[in-house]
Protein backbone atom coordinates (compact mmCIF):
# COMPACT_ATOMS: atom_id res chain seq x y z
CA UNK A 1 0.00 0.00 0.00
CA UNK A 2 2.61 2.83 -0.05
CA UNK A 3 2.71 5.01 -2.76
CA UNK A 4 4.52 4.84 -6.28
CA UNK A 5 7.15 7.89 -6.88
CA UNK A 6 4.92 9.02 -9.96
CA UNK A 7 2.00 9.47 -7.09
CA UNK A 8 3.74 11.85 -4.52
CA UNK A 9 3.74 14.45 -7.47
CA UNK A 10 -0.27 14.52 -7.54
CA UNK A 11 -2.43 15.96 -4.54
CA UNK A 12 -3.53 13.10 -1.76
CA UNK A 13 -7.32 14.83 -2.34
CA UNK A 14 -8.57 16.62 -5.06
CA UNK A 15 -10.90 19.25 -4.52
CA UNK A 16 -13.78 20.64 -7.29
CA UNK A 17 -16.81 22.98 -5.91
CA UNK A 18 -19.21 23.61 -8.41
CA UNK A 19 -21.42 26.73 -8.72
CA UNK A 20 -24.27 24.95 -6.27
CA UNK A 21 -21.50 24.93 -3.36
CA UNK A 22 -21.20 21.28 -4.02
CA UNK A 23 -17.56 20.04 -2.74
CA UNK A 24 -16.53 16.71 -4.55
CA UNK A 25 -13.37 15.54 -2.62
CA UNK A 26 -11.61 12.83 -4.32
CA UNK A 27 -9.00 10.29 -2.66
CA UNK A 28 -6.29 10.27 -5.39
CA UNK A 29 -3.84 7.95 -4.63
CA UNK A 30 -5.25 4.66 -6.86
CA UNK A 31 -2.07 2.79 -7.06
CA UNK A 32 -2.14 2.28 -3.59
CA UNK A 33 -5.94 1.74 -3.15
CA UNK A 34 -6.63 4.96 -1.38
CA UNK A 35 -4.93 3.64 1.92
CA UNK A 36 -5.60 6.27 4.75
CA UNK A 37 -1.97 6.72 5.01
CA UNK A 38 -0.87 9.56 7.44
CA UNK A 39 -0.62 11.87 4.84
CA UNK A 40 -3.90 10.95 3.22
CA UNK A 41 -5.63 11.57 6.62
CA UNK A 42 -3.84 14.93 6.80
CA UNK A 43 -4.69 16.23 3.25
CA UNK A 44 -8.45 15.12 3.87
CA UNK A 45 -8.30 16.78 7.33
CA UNK A 46 -7.49 19.93 5.84
CA UNK A 47 -10.22 19.81 3.17
CA UNK A 48 -12.96 18.85 5.88
CA UNK A 49 -11.78 21.82 8.00
CA UNK A 50 -11.99 24.47 4.92
CA UNK A 51 -15.67 22.87 3.95
CA UNK A 52 -16.49 23.62 8.02
CA UNK A 53 -15.06 27.48 7.60
CA UNK A 54 -16.81 27.65 4.21
CA UNK A 55 -20.99 28.96 4.50
CA UNK A 56 -21.56 28.74 0.52
CA UNK A 57 -20.69 24.90 1.00
CA UNK A 58 -24.09 22.64 0.76
CA UNK A 59 -23.01 19.11 -0.17
CA UNK A 60 -19.38 17.15 0.74
CA UNK A 61 -19.04 14.37 -1.77
CA UNK A 62 -16.18 11.61 -0.76
CA UNK A 63 -14.94 10.22 -3.78
CA UNK A 64 -12.20 8.10 -5.03
CA UNK A 65 -10.07 7.88 -7.93
CA UNK A 66 -9.31 3.96 -9.01
CA UNK A 67 -10.64 0.76 -8.98
CA UNK A 68 -10.84 0.70 -4.80
CA UNK A 69 -12.54 3.29 -2.90
CA UNK A 70 -9.92 2.73 0.11
CA UNK A 71 -8.69 -0.30 1.51
CA UNK A 72 -8.05 1.11 4.86
CA UNK A 73 -4.75 2.32 6.76
CA UNK A 74 -1.22 1.76 5.27
CA UNK A 75 -0.37 -1.62 7.00
CA UNK A 76 3.03 -1.10 5.40
CA UNK A 77 3.69 2.24 7.29
CA UNK A 78 2.06 0.48 10.28
CA UNK A 79 4.56 -2.16 10.52
CA UNK A 80 7.42 -0.08 9.43
CA UNK A 81 7.05 2.08 12.98
CA UNK A 82 5.89 -0.33 15.85
CA UNK A 83 5.78 1.81 18.77
CA UNK A 84 2.62 2.33 20.79
CA UNK A 85 2.84 6.12 20.69
CA UNK A 86 2.74 6.06 16.64
CA UNK A 87 -0.55 3.92 16.46
CA UNK A 88 -2.35 5.80 19.49
CA UNK A 89 -1.49 8.92 17.42
CA UNK A 90 -2.31 7.76 14.09
CA UNK A 91 -5.98 5.84 15.48
CA UNK A 92 -6.41 9.86 16.86
CA UNK A 93 -6.06 11.16 13.91
CA UNK A 94 -7.90 8.74 12.24
CA UNK A 95 -11.40 9.52 14.74
CA UNK A 96 -10.91 13.21 14.54
CA UNK A 97 -11.32 12.65 10.57
CA UNK A 98 -14.13 10.99 11.44
CA UNK A 99 -15.87 12.93 13.90
CA UNK A 100 -15.18 16.26 11.66
CA UNK A 101 -17.31 14.48 9.31
CA UNK A 102 -20.51 14.06 11.81
CA UNK A 103 -19.68 17.80 12.72
CA UNK A 104 -19.59 19.57 9.35
CA UNK A 105 -22.92 21.28 9.00
CA UNK A 106 -23.88 20.20 5.86
CA UNK A 107 -24.68 16.72 4.87
CA UNK A 108 -21.99 14.53 3.76
CA UNK A 109 -22.51 11.48 1.16
CA UNK A 110 -19.88 8.83 0.46
CA UNK A 111 -19.33 7.36 -3.69
CA UNK A 112 -18.28 4.20 -3.51
CA UNK A 113 -17.29 2.74 -6.52
CA UNK A 114 -15.15 -0.12 -5.87
CA UNK A 115 -14.48 -1.84 -2.71
CA UNK A 116 -14.05 -0.27 1.01
CA UNK A 117 -12.49 -2.03 3.70
CA UNK A 118 -11.10 -2.09 7.39
CA UNK A 119 -10.88 2.34 7.57
CA UNK A 120 -11.75 2.68 4.52
CA UNK A 121 -15.64 0.94 5.25
CA UNK A 122 -15.41 2.88 8.38
CA UNK A 123 -14.85 5.87 6.26
CA UNK A 124 -17.90 5.03 4.50
CA UNK A 125 -19.86 4.51 7.70
CA UNK A 126 -18.84 7.92 9.07
CA UNK A 127 -20.24 9.87 5.95
CA UNK A 128 -24.12 11.25 6.75
CA UNK A 129 -25.37 9.21 3.29
CA UNK A 130 -23.58 6.94 0.52
CA UNK A 131 -24.57 6.08 -2.57
CA UNK A 132 -22.23 2.49 -4.13
CA UNK A 133 -22.33 0.78 -7.41
CA UNK A 134 -23.68 -2.46 -7.81
CA UNK A 135 -20.04 -3.85 -7.86
CA UNK A 136 -18.96 -2.22 -4.58
CA UNK A 137 -18.06 -4.67 -1.80
CA UNK A 138 -17.47 -3.84 1.54
CA UNK A 139 -15.88 -5.59 4.93
CA UNK A 140 -14.18 -4.61 8.07
CA UNK A 141 -11.02 -7.23 7.32
CA UNK A 142 -8.38 -6.30 9.73
CA UNK A 143 -9.52 -9.28 12.06
CA UNK A 144 -7.75 -11.51 9.16
CA UNK A 145 -4.33 -9.93 9.81
CA UNK A 146 -5.07 -10.73 13.59
CA UNK A 147 -6.35 -6.79 14.64
CA UNK A 148 -9.82 -6.42 15.79
CA UNK A 149 -11.36 -2.90 13.51
CA UNK A 150 -12.07 -1.16 16.80
CA UNK A 151 -12.23 1.96 15.16
CA UNK A 152 -14.12 1.22 12.07
CA UNK A 153 -16.43 -1.21 14.92
CA UNK A 154 -17.83 2.34 16.61
CA UNK A 155 -18.90 3.61 12.96
CA UNK A 156 -20.14 0.46 11.62
CA UNK A 157 -22.29 -0.28 14.96
CA UNK A 158 -23.97 2.79 14.51
CA UNK A 159 -24.97 1.72 10.98
CA UNK A 160 -25.53 -1.62 11.41
CA UNK A 161 -27.86 -3.61 14.35
CA UNK A 162 -25.38 -4.99 16.68
CA UNK A 163 -25.24 -8.55 15.63
CA UNK A 164 -24.74 -7.68 11.58
CA UNK A 165 -22.09 -5.64 12.67
CA UNK A 166 -19.90 -7.37 15.17
CA UNK A 167 -20.50 -10.47 12.55
CA UNK A 168 -18.66 -8.54 10.31
CA UNK A 169 -15.91 -7.34 12.76
CA UNK A 170 -15.07 -10.98 13.53
CA UNK A 171 -15.66 -12.72 10.03
CA UNK A 172 -13.65 -10.11 7.93
CA UNK A 173 -15.90 -11.46 5.36
CA UNK A 174 -16.89 -8.98 2.47
CA UNK A 175 -20.53 -7.94 1.60
CA UNK A 176 -22.10 -7.14 -1.68
CA UNK A 177 -23.72 -3.37 -2.15
CA UNK A 178 -26.76 -5.06 -1.88
CA UNK A 179 -26.33 -6.51 1.21
CA UNK A 180 -24.72 -3.59 2.78
CA UNK A 181 -28.06 -1.26 1.67
CA UNK A 182 -30.30 -4.00 3.57
CA UNK A 183 -27.76 -3.47 6.66
CA UNK A 184 -28.00 0.04 6.40
CA UNK A 185 -24.45 0.69 5.33
CA UNK A 186 -25.90 2.50 2.91
CA UNK A 187 -28.24 4.29 1.35
CA UNK A 188 -28.97 3.77 -2.71
CA UNK A 189 -26.90 1.14 -5.21
CA UNK A 190 -26.44 1.67 -8.72
CA UNK A 191 -24.95 0.11 -11.73
CA UNK A 192 -21.57 1.38 -12.18
CA UNK A 193 -22.54 3.44 -15.04
CA UNK A 194 -25.50 4.94 -13.09
CA UNK A 195 -23.89 6.15 -9.97
CA UNK A 196 -23.37 9.93 -10.74
CA UNK A 197 -26.57 10.46 -11.60
CA UNK A 198 -27.89 8.39 -8.36
CA UNK A 199 -25.42 10.95 -6.48
CA UNK A 200 -26.81 14.01 -8.42
CA UNK A 201 -30.43 12.91 -7.58
CA UNK A 202 -29.66 12.62 -3.80
CA UNK A 203 -27.84 15.82 -4.51
CA UNK A 204 -30.34 17.86 -5.89
CA UNK A 205 -32.84 16.53 -3.50
CA UNK A 206 -31.12 18.27 -0.37
CA UNK A 207 -29.77 21.84 -2.04
CA UNK A 208 -33.46 22.42 -2.72
CA UNK A 209 -33.49 22.40 1.15
CA UNK A 210 -32.44 25.63 3.19
CA UNK A 211 -28.75 25.10 4.57
CA UNK A 212 -29.99 26.35 7.73
CA UNK A 213 -32.39 23.60 8.62
CA UNK A 214 -30.14 20.90 7.11
CA UNK A 215 -27.72 22.03 9.42
CA UNK A 216 -29.60 22.25 12.71
CA UNK A 217 -31.05 19.21 11.81
CA UNK A 218 -27.67 17.08 11.37
CA UNK A 219 -26.60 18.49 14.64
CA UNK A 220 -29.44 17.29 16.22
CA UNK A 221 -29.66 14.06 14.64
CA UNK A 222 -26.52 13.11 15.77
CA UNK A 223 -26.37 14.49 19.33
CA UNK A 224 -29.98 12.89 20.58
CA UNK A 225 -28.75 9.36 19.36
CA UNK A 226 -26.09 10.05 22.18
CA UNK A 227 -28.97 10.58 25.13
CA UNK A 228 -31.70 9.31 26.73
CA UNK A 229 -35.24 9.49 24.87
CA UNK A 230 -36.19 11.91 27.00
CA UNK A 231 -32.94 13.98 26.74
CA UNK A 232 -33.07 13.65 23.20
CA UNK A 233 -36.77 14.89 23.14
CA UNK A 234 -36.10 17.66 24.97
CA UNK A 235 -33.01 18.47 22.74
CA UNK A 236 -35.28 18.25 19.61
CA UNK A 237 -38.10 20.22 20.67
CA UNK A 238 -35.57 23.07 21.24
CA UNK A 239 -34.17 22.86 18.24
CA UNK A 240 -37.33 22.83 16.83
CA UNK A 241 -38.42 26.04 18.41
CA UNK A 242 -35.57 27.80 16.67
CA UNK A 243 -35.69 26.34 13.15
CA UNK A 244 -39.16 27.38 13.11
CA UNK A 245 -37.98 30.94 14.03
CA UNK A 246 -35.70 30.97 11.24
CA UNK A 247 -36.74 33.50 8.35
CA UNK A 248 -36.43 29.75 5.92
CA UNK A 249 -38.98 27.75 8.09
CA UNK A 250 -41.77 30.94 8.53
CA UNK A 251 -41.37 31.31 4.51
CA UNK A 252 -41.61 27.44 4.12
CA UNK A 253 -44.74 27.37 6.28
CA UNK A 254 -46.38 30.28 4.48
CA UNK A 255 -46.07 28.44 1.22
CA UNK A 256 -47.38 25.58 2.55
CA UNK A 257 -50.62 27.62 3.31
CA UNK A 258 -50.31 29.89 0.37
CA UNK A 259 -50.37 26.57 -1.72
CA UNK A 260 -47.35 27.73 -3.57
CA UNK A 261 -43.42 26.99 -3.40
CA UNK A 262 -41.05 28.69 -1.24
CA UNK A 263 -39.03 31.30 -1.90
CA UNK A 264 -35.66 30.50 -0.27
CA UNK A 265 -32.66 32.67 -0.87
CA UNK A 266 -30.36 29.07 0.18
Amino acid sequence: MTETAAGESAPFVRREVDARGVVRLTLNRPQAFNALSTGMLEALQKELDAVAADESARVVLIAAEGKAFSAGHDLKQMRAEPQLAYYETLFAQCARLMVAIQRLPVPVIARVQGIATAAGCQLVAACDLAVAASTARFAVSGINVGLFCSSPGVALSRNLARKAAFEMLVTGDFISAEEAKAKGLVNRVAAPEAIDAEVESLVASIIAKPRVALAMGKQLFYRQLEVGVEAAYEDAGRTMACNMMDEAALEGVQAFIDKRKPSWAS
